[in-house]
């Protein structure tokens, strides 16, 4: 790609626009590592305050990981467990009870431990599309393979999560909610890759087309600030940005072609930029503040927007999740992040 012109001014789409973050923010993707909420709801609280967000802690074990965690919130729709795997339960059971017990408990932390708190604050969920490439139908196969079965879960995700975001706002009556999609299978459903359960074959590409009506669906009907995250090559930028999402949260080290991404930030779609590596370089440290700041305004130079605009319609973040960082490292990086973004506001 050819490095654009300066501009002269900002895009008027997004002149006036007022982004669901403050100014500088930093925040988390989602998971961290460890099994104690409380502790890793300090941890959020007290390193991200500008935009902390409700931790996920897959070593719990099942119904703790994204897929059970977020299956946990189907409404009509219950799952189990069969063979280590989630798919569709003609009743609720023992996995499906312990998912939602570990949700409340996690519910019932943030509310304790921010009660008084009036800012923005994320919750994560995994799309629609990862989730049918995950979960699997009563008969075998993944309810991918049918794509009336996709609707009815993307309507009842919507529902469970409409529910979901009422319950954080109730805990958090001065907060505000924004709302996080993980569809790190959604490059692969687009294109025809998700593997059929004989890893002989792959399962029929999704129509964008299709895959937008019913993201923007889910967007409309929940009815609060969204980004979608995807930390896969071939992010579908112009996808995400037709559903209505304020955002769209990646990693940094996938981007290959600027062009999609400069013209979604061009028509006011914000960012949220995975700027710290996940795992430890072998060095065993976590990079500065100053180094991830430099590799956002990197990018935003490269894209030849002006600085002014930059701390506000970016986030940073990690480039994902950190539940397999040590939680020494997890929590310099979030440090880092946080440190980046007041470094971003101070030009």
């Amino acid at each position: 790609m050819g490095l654009r012109p300066p501009r002269t001014g900002y895009p008027s789409a997004v002149t006036d626009q007022a982004w669901p973050w403050p100014a500088g923010s930093a925040t988390g993707i989602g998971s961290l590592p460890g099994t104690d909420i409380a502790e890793a709801q300090r941890i959020v609280l007290g390193e991200l305050p500008a935009l902390p967000h409700l931790p996920e802690l897959p070593a719990r074990g099942p119904g703790a990981d994204l897929i059970g965690r977020t299956a946990g919130l189907l409404v009509e729709m219950p799952v189990e467990l069969y063979a280590a795997r989630w798919r569709i339960a003609p009743r609720p059971g023992r996995e499906l009870r312990r998912a939602r017990d570990l949700m409340e408990r996690d519910l019932d932390q943030l509310a304790e431990q921010a009660e008084e708190y009036a800012g923005p604050v994320k919750v994560q969920a995994g799309g629609p599309f990862t989730l049918a490439a995950s979960v699997e139908r009563p008969i075998g196969g993944r309810l991918l393979r049918d794509p009336g079965a996709v609707r009815d879960l993307a309507g009842s995700l919507t529902e469970g999560l409409r529910e979901h975001v009422a319950a954080v706002a109730r805990r958090l009556p001065r907060a505000s909610v924004l709302l996080q999609l993980d569809e790190p299978s959604l490059p692969a459903v687009l294109a025809g890759r998700v593997p059929t359960e004989s890893g002989l074959g792959t399962y029929p590409a999704a129509e964008s087309g299709v895959a937008a009506s019913l993201l923007r669906d889910l967007v409309e009907g929940v009815g609060v600030p969204t980004v979608v995250h995807c930390c896969a090559p071939d992010v579908p930028i112009a996808l995400i940005r037709s559903t209505g999402a304020v955002g769209v949260a990646l990693d940094l080290s996938l981007v290959t072609d600027l062009d999609p991404l400069g013209e979604a930030i061009d028509a006011g779609l914000g960012l949220l930029a995975g700027a710290a590596p996940t795992r430890a370089p072998s060095t065993g440290r976590a990079p500065t503040s100053a180094q991830v700041a430099d590799r956002v305004r990197e990018l935003w130079d490269r894209l030849s927007f002006p600085r002014a605009r930059l701390a506000e319609q970016v986030v940073v973040t990690p480039a994902c999740g950190l539940a397999g960082a040590s939680p020494e490292y997890a929590r310099a990086v979030l440090t880092a992040c946080r440190d980046a973004g007041r470094r971003l506001a101070e030009g």
